[in-house]
């Protein structure tokens, strides 16, 4: 077989991997319900009814699109890899991943897909709400820019993921992606903004991969954000390789 035959056969086998691991996490509603549902529902409940009447209530849809978002997207990478790559370890699956005749690759690549995808199925849900019930309207070079950021700072999240399942077990993962997400999310200043937490809450923010995506968030739609672009995007990129580097040590060691 020449070298052009081999890569077809990768393309179209990463293709159906990709395809079927997407069908497996939207057939499975503990997942797809609460990754589809719950940021849109918080957005409304938080960024669109609560501040309803208010003379600033347009604006602060628009700041709260950014952040829930953020929050929105951070699940698929982080539940998807997380319980999944956890519940492949126990049945055998990646043992079995190894002695198929297929790029070794083509299992994180898969679900990385699985996630941009729901990610960018995240973000349309999100700026369709902001835009029929939030009034909130986005140039097209903002609505670009914020989904990029989405679609893009899903990738940190994907890593974190992997380091959760590689490190417990399917029982334990959900409970731990769980104990990172919730809190993250609300020390990030995802839920509501940072202004109206305590200030020790808003000192310890930067640590927070979170943070630094909800700013890009933010910057994108031109709502008041801290610090630079270059300085969040390094500390993502920096965080991602440390958790894949992680991750993929450990999943070595997998027998």
């Amino acid at each position: 077989m020449n070298a052009i035959a081999f890569d077809s056969i990768a393309r179209r086998s990463l293709l159906l991997d990709a395809r079927l691991e997407f069908l497996r996490l939207l057939r499975t509603p503990s997942f797809a319900l609460p990754a589809l549902i719950f940021p849109v529902m918080f957005y409304l409940l938080f960024g669109v009814l609560m501040p309803s009447g208010k003379a600033s209530a347009g604006q602060y849809a628009q700041y709260m699109l950014a952040t829930y978002c953020v929050f929105g997207v951070i699940a698929p990478g982080l539940f998807g890899f997380g319980v999944g790559v956890a519940s492949d370890r126990e049945r055998g699956l990646l043992q079995l991943k190894r002695a198929l005749p297929a790029p070794p690759q083509n299992y994180v690549l898969a679900k990385l897909a699985m996630a941009l995808l729901f990610a960018a199925i995240i973000f349309a849900l999100m700026l369709s709400t902001a835009t029929l019930a939030g009034g909130v309207r986005l140039g097209l070079g903002q609505a670009v820019l914020l989904g990029l950021v989405a679609l893009l700072g899903a990738l940190p999240f994907c890593a974190l993921g992997l380091l959760i399942g590689s490190s417990v077990g399917a029982q334990a993962a959900p409970a731990i992606a769980n104990l990172i997400y919730l809190p993250m999310a609300f020390l990030s200043g995802l839920w509501m903004p940072l202004s109206v937490l305590p200030g020790f809450v808003q000192s310890m923010a930067p640590l927070w991969p979170a943070w630094h995506l909800g700013q890009l968030a933010l910057a994108a739609v031109d709502q008041p954000s801290r610090g630079g672009a270059l300085g969040h995007v390094l500390y993502l990129l920096l965080f991602s390789l440390l958790a894949a580097g992680l991750a993929t040590r450990r999943l070595q060691r997998t027998p």
